[in-house]
């Protein structure tokens, strides 16, 4: 018998299996896809399971290499290991072979590989559990076992195909949701993760991710997920108004922060950054008005802008101040 070892007490999962034998360890049976936008070169991988935090053990990927998806009885080193193949220079199939070769499991397990030029390599086990399978193409490869019904990897690729007009991460979120709608996992719904990584890495491998979001446990993962999603949008305008703060651009940092606030009206802090972006650019009318609302949700925020001219993040005279704070 081979012990095949991956990490985490609930992912962490050992294999002890005979080729006649079916493995009695937990399972991360799940329906997944890993992909690439020909337009921008970005890839990620998306995934939904009855099982607790799945993105923690299926999902991996490096900028400028690729994404993998490794799932059923999991051999959660293929994650690394495949990406690390194909930094090397290994096309997905020669590092999907490697992997296989090497896994006396390798017939309980389902795998996707995909390289940043869009090539793929998948592998559904033939002892993977029905319904179970996998389709692919340049660019993309969509996969699931223990599926509800034979239909969610038509539904998936007919999903992908459609909705080429969406951003990458929003298009990946549509595959999960055309998979549930098909049936889905047979047990459930638990958790779901997206992943997106840039296709030439930056040599900062802090801003190479641009999107990690993950839903460990949750009635509806890909509900949250796709909320979470519009969460990170938002953030990503308010982000950018910063930076056109910090060039002295206000007319773009306002349309980047108005930008951000139409998608959550209700958000505070959104709304008080306007404000005080709006006070430093002279307009103080307006920014008391935009407190307003901010103050009666959360009597803090005025707190903070006591706060703000000390390190320079407001700078209004005192007059000015003291409008702010009514």
């Amino acid at each position: 018998m081979k012990r095949i070892l991956s990490s985490t007490l609930l992912f962490f999962l050992s294999i002890s299996v005979h080729a006649q034998n079916k493995p009695t360890d937990p399972f991360a049976h799940t329906f997944s896809i890993v992909a690439r936008d020909a337009n921008t070169g970005e890839m990620a991988v998306a995934v939904q399971s009855h099982w607790f935090s799945v993105g923690t053990v299926v999902a991996w990927g490096e900028a400028g290499v690729g994404v993998v998806a490794t799932q059923s009885f999991v051999n959660q080193s293929f994650g690394p290991n495949g990406l690390a193949l194909m930094k090397e220079g290994k096309s997905p199939g020669e590092a999907a072979d490697a992997l296989l070769n090497a896994d006396e499991g390798r017939d309980f397990r389902q795998l996707a590989l995909l390289n940043s030029k869009g090539k793929v390599a998948t592998h559904t086990g033939e002892k993977c559990i029905d319904f179970a399978g996998h389709a692919n193409g340049e660019n993309f490869s969509v996969q699931a076992n223990m599926m509800l019904t034979y239909g969610v990897v038509p539904a998936m690729e007919a999903s992908w195909k459609a909705n080429a007009e969406l951003p990458l991460a929003e298009r990946m979120v549509a595959v999960l949701q055309a998979a549930q709608k098909a049936g889905g996992d047979i047990r459930g719904k638990q958790s779901a993760a997206l992943l997106v990584v840039r296709g030439e890495a930056t040599g900062e491998p802090w801003s190479d991710r641009l999107v990690d979001l993950r839903v460990d446990d949750h009635q509806d993962p890909i509900g949250e997920l796709s909320r979470l999603l519009k969460v990170h949008r938002a953030y990503e305008h308010m982000n950018r108004g910063d930076l056109y703060v910090e060039k002295g651009e206000m007319k773009a940092a306002m349309e980047a922060y108005n930008a951000a606030m139409n998608m959550f009206p209700d958000n505070l802090e959104m709304q008080y950054w306007t404000a005080i972006t709006l006070a430093n650019d002279g307009d103080i009318d307006k920014a008391v008005e935009m407190l307003k609302p901010v103050y009666a949700g959360d009597s803090n925020w005025r707190e903070l802008t006591r706060r703000l001219p000390k390190v320079g993040l407001l700078t209004v005279d005192e007059e000015s101040l003291a409008r702010l704070l009514e």
